[in-house]
């Protein structure tokens, strides 16, 4: 970055001489710098997997949970700072339950990206606030189907059948691009989704990680929920076997 130390990084509201904002660039850093999340959008649902790096062995398991619920039909997963995270799922929760009492009915999934983009977006507008570290992928299932969306911290909104941040994310795009995404099913998406992550994981550089799986399909009710214990285990069995294959070649 040519422009820094010169002054025009001290304030989100100052554009340096060729238009960039670096409080913004500095904030998509700080999520290029996090923990994988993988998110595709199969035939019967979407699938959200998180490589939750572990920074301590004296955390708890399932401790410091980068993989929320939202709403009934909807959840986030988020790669970044996670207490900034956090400060986005309250308020993406305050609107599905604002629309909700207002409308009478589950809020769209579209209509719940844009609004929570628009409050992420506000804090790039005013000198006294900085934007937020962190990106989320939300998913949910609504009237029109299964539906993935993309926020990032620039308040950048989009619709994707799969999506994928944080330090692996170039990788996992690639392999994402090599599944046939219309003909998985959401059983079939778990495994392809660990597969991937364990895939991305350095373990020469980065910490040791757990795998943190959520589905909202038609299998779970059409509801967001974890995946099933039995099932997480047979993905992480089949990522490491596929692991050890492409070791051996």
């Amino acid at each position: 970055m040519s422009s820094i130390g010169t002054g025009y990084d001290l304030s989100v509201t100052t554009f340096s001489p060729d238009g960039r904002v670096f409080q913004i660039e500095y904030a998509a850093k700080a999520v290029d710098n996090s923990g994988t999340v993988v998110a595709i959008r199969c035939k019967d649902g979407v699938v959200m997997g998180v490589e939750k790096l572990i920074s301590s062995k004296m955390m708890l398991p399932r401790s410091n949970r980068r993989v929320h619920d939202v709403h009934r039909h909807s959840g986030m997963a988020i790669a970044g700072l996670a207490a900034d995270g956090r400060q986005i799922v309250a308020r993406a929760k305050a609107e599905a339950t604002n629309y909700e009492s207002v409308y009478g009915e589950p809020i769209p999934v579209k209509e719940l990206a844009e609004r929570v983009a628009s409050y992420v977006h506000l804090c790039t507008l005013y000198w006294w606030l900085r934007p937020f570290g962190c990106g989320v992928i939300l998913g949910g299932y609504d009237r029109e189907g299964p539906q993935l969306y993309m926020i990032e911290p620039s308040g950048v909104s989009y619709r994707y059948f799969g999506a994928a941040i944080g330090k692996g994310r170039q990788a996992a795009k690639t392999e994402i691009e090599k599944l046939k995404l219309s003909e998985l099913t959401c059983r079939q998406g778990v495994i392809e989704v660990a597969k991937i992550i364990y895939g991305v994981h350095d373990e020469a550089k980065d910490k040791a990680f757990e795998l943190e799986l959520s589905w909202v399909c038609d299998e779970s009710g059409r509801e967001h929920q974890k995946v099933p214990d039995d099932l997480l285990e047979a993905a992480k069995e089949a990522a490491r076997s596929a692991l050890e294959e492409m070791d051996a070649d």
